[in-house]
């Protein structure tokens, strides 16, 4: 009995769902980091992204004229979206950008798609993901990809209208993250449609948590369809098909919500019982019956990297923006809270993550701009960088302490935090995807022959032996040549180059590829000792994907700073570089390290040991001084750091507008509050009741001129207002605010 027979009876079969998962979207650099050496050529050769200058008109036109339409707070207190934001979706097309113009549709790039979701994440979750759910997975892109010429003629443009609006539904209750379990049902029979007797289904179903389902005309939907009778063939079991009906159809059932988070938009359930549907409503018509679950992995590897990961980015940004400008305002003791290092650790946490997520952002559109679906890179984004945006708000929110829990107009974090959840939630939960999907997919996609040896374990051909012999041993090479890769970068550092210009790129570029060929050999061992346990053993799998990730996370930041970081602005711009690659890469070389400690054969582990050159559960760190260093430029109002927060868009009076006001006054007063100091420690003033009192008396002195004086007091009342919160009546009514007046020349004299 040859060695592949023995496989075959040991090595579980693949289902059908897990095969059109593994088989969907394309492999891009993430291939080259699993298999121990990361492509930075072709990494570098990746065309730039730009928007266009009509994507560039959309961003300076419609969504800025969007976001001053929003009120959030009014919003997250109410029960539904205002009419006249939802008329003005649907008049300038937010609901088409992926759509192409032939149809009437934008047809943006997905770089643009993520930069417009972004931005009006920045403003509003609610209305960010009102706009990105008919962007992404859903009835318009199925329709572009698999609906017939007649359906794509009917359907598209009405979408691009804003004639209709629609949802897909694909979860229930009883099948989430195993959506290939949905229990929903369709029994191919005869009824009656137009007043003729054709052949169709009878679906019967049962959705939740579909967004835009209790507003959406037209919904999409996801069943099994079985043929008892045997109209369509000798087969009774078809598969997964997605369809599209009409609101008004007979039996259709969409309208009750649910509340997600208090965040508010339109969510909910839809139902039906026995609903006759021609075959003319599947996507594609009748010949793709059963097509339904490679139709939606192949269009998810897309939509997962563009509107998830937006709010993670939109999160970082916001949150970015508003703490550096309240740290360097805000004062305790005397001195800006920014100054203080319990709160620098976390300061420069948010600067370098947001770097981070931006480089991410950057690189996930141009891969998927290129017209690749990337489904692993599209998975590492989703997970990690809706993971970071939660991190990054949490840091936020530590530091804005009283500021940030207090609700009302002036806060600008206290939704995106209580939307983290969401993102965390939807389109894949983040704990399956980390522990299942990125490497459980990233195996089978990236390594060069694994695929080919497993389809030929399961085949029935005759010839199957002597391929799969030949397989065997180009997968023998594929490990010999990894390991002698591995245990040169382990014990001889300085053979390692790097292809960087910029000698502060370099040594990390080799910690890259250092660590990337530590991964393949790792991978190799995992899939020899473990074979099909491996699928079971989720906390390793976990760990090796994250090498993955962080690894794909460490490209994307050499790419930002080689190419999105200008020459003026570079050297503003090493400290959050820095920080990014450092943290990167020490996640990765920790997964490593719990990887090889928690591997449950000895004898392996200890092989792992050597060829990896891992002996220590020590890991490389940020320095204190680093920490120091980028808190501190983060607090500089600096060209790169209003790059950092590109995205924040805001409007006169909002929250983002009154911080930048204060924080931009005192850069401006900054000398004269240092005069004035210098003033006071050699001539106190004593009894000092108040700043203006103060900056009163030094003015009746002749310390500082009248023009100074005014500077310093306008600096100081922009100050009180960025640092105070909203107050509401004991009836919790808002209140103006206008008790907070800006003090005079006069009164601060008296």
């Amino acid at each position: 009995m040859s060695l592949r027979t023995n496989l075959k009876k040991v090595l579980p079969p693949i289902s059908i769902t897990e095969q059109e998962a593994l088989d969907a979207g394309d492999v891009w650099v993430e291939a080259s980091i699993y298999q121990g050496k990361p492509d930075m050529k072709a990494l570098r050769d990746v065309p730039a992204a730009k928007l266009s200058d009509e994507e560039q008109a959309f961003l300076d036109g419609p969504v800025q004229e969007l976001i001053e339409m929003i009120d959030d707070y009014e919003l997250q207190n109410s029960h539904h979206i205002p009419e006249n934001v939802m008329d003005f979706l649907r008049k300038n097309k937010f609901f088409a950008m992926i759509i192409p113009k032939v149809f009437g549709g934008l047809e943006f790039s997905p770089y643009a798609n993520s930069t417009i979701v972004t931005t009006i994440s920045t403003k509003s979750a609610a209305i960010a993901v009102t706009v990105m759910v008919p962007n992404s997975l859903g009835p318009g892109e199925l329709l572009m990809h698999f609906g017939t010429g007649e359906q794509q003629n009917y359907w598209l443009p009405r979408l691009s209208k804003g004639e209709d609006i629609p949802c897909f539904a694909l979860t229930s209750p009883e099948a989430g993250s195993d959506a290939g379990a949905i229990p929903d049902a369709a029994i191919v029979t005869k009824g009656t449609w137009e007043g003729k007797e054709v052949i169709g289904l009878n679906v019967t179903w049962d959705k939740r948590y579909i967004t835009l389902a209790p507003i959406a005309t037209v919904l999409g939907l996801a069943f099994k369809v079985f043929d008892p009778e045997g109209l369509l063939g000798q087969k009774k079991e078809l598969g997964i098909t997605c369809a599209l009906i009409p609101k008004s159809h007979p039996g259709v059932e969409l309208g009750n919500r649910h509340d997600p988070m208090g965040v508010s938009f339109y969510n909910g359930t839809t139902r039906g019982e026995n609903v006759f549907i021609p075959m003319d409503f599947i996507i594609g018509g009748q010949k793709n019956i059963g097509r339904g679950w490679q139709m939606l992995v192949s269009c998810l590897g897309a939509g997962r990297g563009i509107s998830l990961p937006a709010m993670g980015v939109a999160s970082a940004q916001s949150a970015f923006k508003s703490t550096t400008e309240y740290s360097f305002v805000r004062e305790q003791f005397g001195v800006p809270i920014g100054r203080f290092e319990g709160i620098q650790d976390r300061l420069a946490e948010i600067a370098g993550k947001t770097f981070l997520l931006e480089s991410m952002r950057v690189l996930t559109t141009e891969g998927l701009g290129m017209g690749l679906k990337p489904s692993v890179v599209t998975a590492m984004a989703k997970y990690h960088m809706t993971e970071l945006g939660r991190e990054v708000t949490d840091a936020a929110m530590d530091i804005q302490a009283g500021k940030a829990i207090q609700r009302g107009p002036k806060n600008v974090l206290a939704n995106s935090y209580t939307a983290q959840p969401i993102a965390i939630t939807v389109e894949g939960a983040n704990i399956l995807t980390r522990s299942l999907m990125i490497f459980g997919q990233g195996t089978m996609r990236c390594h060069p022959y694994l695929k080919d040896m497993v389809d030929l374990i399961h085949s029935n051909d005759k010839g199957a032996d002597s391929e799969f012999n030949s397989v065997l041993m180009k997968t023998i090479g594929f490990s010999t040549a990894n390991a002698i890769r591995s245990l040169v970068n382990s014990y001889l550092p300085f053979v390692g180059g790097a292809d960087s210009k910029l000698a502060e790129v370099k040594p990390f570029e080799k910690r890259l590829k250092a660590l990337s060929s530590k991964l393949a050999i790792l991978a190799d061992f995992s899939l020899l000792v473990l074979g099909g346990d491996l699928k079971k053993a989720e906390l390793l799998s976990a760990r090796l994907g994250d090498m993955m990730s962080y690894l794909y996370a460490s490209m994307a930041t050499i790419r930002y700073y080689e190419q999105k970081v200008s020459e003026e602005n570079r050297e503003d711009a090493r400290p959050y570089f820095e920080y990014a690659i450092r943290w990167t890469l020490s996640k990765t070389e920790k997964a490593l390290v719990d990887f090889i400690n928690n591997f449950p054969q000895g004898a392996t582990r200890r092989l792992m040991r050597v060829l990896t050159g891992t002996y220590t559960s020590s890991t490389s760190h940020i320095s204190d001084d680093l920490i120091r260093e980028l808190s501190e430029a983060s607090m500089k109002d600096t060209q790169f750091r209003r790059q950092m927060c590109h995205l924040v868009r805001s409007v006169p009076g909002d929250g983002f507008d009154i911080n930048f006001q204060a924080f931009e006054a005192k850069h401006a007063a900054m000398p004269l509050l240092r005069k004035i100091q210098k003033i006071l420690r050699k001539e106190p003033i004593v009894p000092a009741p108040s700043f203006e009192y103060v900056v009163g008396q030094l003015l009746q002195k002749g310390s500082i001129t009248a023009e100074e004086a005014e500077q310093v007091l306008d600096y100081d009342a922009k100050r009180k207002v960025s640092i105070n919160v909203d107050e509401y009546t004991f009836d919790m009514e808002l209140t103006t605010g206008e008790e907070f007046e800006e003090p005079s020349l006069t009164s601060s004299a008296a």
